[in-house]
């Protein structure tokens, strides 16, 4: 090598990522890490300001010789511009210099660009460690949102199952009154139907608790393919459902869509080598009947209504009037809708 009194490969287990160059600038010898960034002999015969940009201190140094002893900051000219840090020394009586470079917090993004190992930094090296504990701090960051995602599913699971009514598979009253409170503390108009079976109770002493089991998955069933993805159909009672309908209040179609809920529950339900025959008698109230429409009132009026359903021979749907019971008469007097 010009100049040189060593064997510059003496340098390669200190300074990996190091070269030497002349008193000229221009670069004589590459070490083996640095030359995984850029082949060796595309940069050894260039000089340093050729291959690198370099900045001391915030301010370029032009085309002179590099500062020794201070460091410095460097960036590839071409290909990938990988952030470095440097400092020159001067080779006594050898009129040669060595430049040691390091990756500064710039090695993740260097490790994945070049693939480099363990064995591409010098045993000596602190970031070798850096590089374990970010490791480490990686597959804990992981394992830690694994669980957090399995623990969140186990939440969504079991709020779910704490707003879920077991045996049908629908929303229960717990439910419900957060979809209630949800809606009237957002101004959501919407109706309220109060749904009671009719002659339900005589199933379960005919056929059993089995059956009147069978028939209310059935009435469930029939509920939801009536309803909309975003009306919400709850099971409140042993043999009572609510059904909210969001944004929904015209009366017309409110009467078609409990007329439609009636006539399904009167077919006939097949349990075991016999029928179950029940049928439903309705209540309704919408939003647009209070100035403040609160949960508690609503449910209190779609259940008059009811009442006036079962009053007026059970199987029909009733919407409430607001002025019959602000008048105080009987709740009697309440008049069905008929289908």
């Amino acid at each position: 090598m010009k100049h040189a009194t060593f064997d510059p490969t003496s340098i390669c287990a200190l300074m990996p990522m190091g070269l030497i160059y002349d008193d000229d600038g221009i670069i004589q010898f590459v070490g083996p890490t640095l030359g995984k960034l850029r082949k060796a002999e595309t940069l050894i015969g260039k000089s340093i300001g050729e291959v690198f940009s370099v900045r001391d201190n915030g301010r370029g140094t032009g085309d002179g010789p590099l500062p020794l002893s201070t460091k410095l900051y460097l960036n590839f000219h071409s290909g990938i511009s990988t952030p470095l840090k440097g400092m020159a020394i001067s080779i006594a009586g050898a009129n040669l210099n060595i430049l040691n470079l390091s990756f500064g917090i710039s090695i993740l993004d260097a490790v994945a660009d070049y693939r480099l190992t363990s064995g591409d930094f010098a045993h000596t090296d602190l970031a070798i460690e850096m590089l374990y504990l970010v490791e480490a701090k990686s597959a804990v960051l992981e394992e830690t949102k694994q669980l957090n995602a399995r623990l969140q599913g186990a939440k969504v699971a079991a709020e779910e199952q704490a707003y879920t009514d077991t045996l049908t598979g629908l929303k229960n009253r717990r439910a419900m009154d957060y979809v209630l409170d949800r809606m009237l503390r957002g101004g959501v108009h919407f109706a309220l139907m109060h749904l009671d079976l009719d002659y339900f109770k005589s199933v379960n002493d005919t056929l059993g608790h089995a059956a009147g089991d069978t028939v209310l998955q059935r009435v469930a069933k029939i509920l939801l393919e009536e309803t909309r993805g975003d009306d919400m159909v709850a099971r409140v009672g042993g043999d009572e459902f609510v059904l909210v309908f969001n944004k929904f209040i015209d009366h017309d179609r409110l009467m078609r869509t409990a007329s439609r809920i009636i006539a399904r529950l009167e077919e006939p339900i097949p349990y075991q080598d016999t029928f179950c025959r029940i049928s439903g008698s309705i209540g309704i109230t919408t939003t647009e009947f209070y100035d403040s429409p609160s949960a508690e009132k609503m449910i209190h009026d779609a259940d008059l209504a009811l009442y006036g359903s079962k009053h007026e021979g059970r199987a029909q749907a009733t919407i409430y009037n607001p002025d019959i019971h602000d008048a105080g008469m009987p709740e009697t007097q309440i008049t069905p809708l008929q289908r």
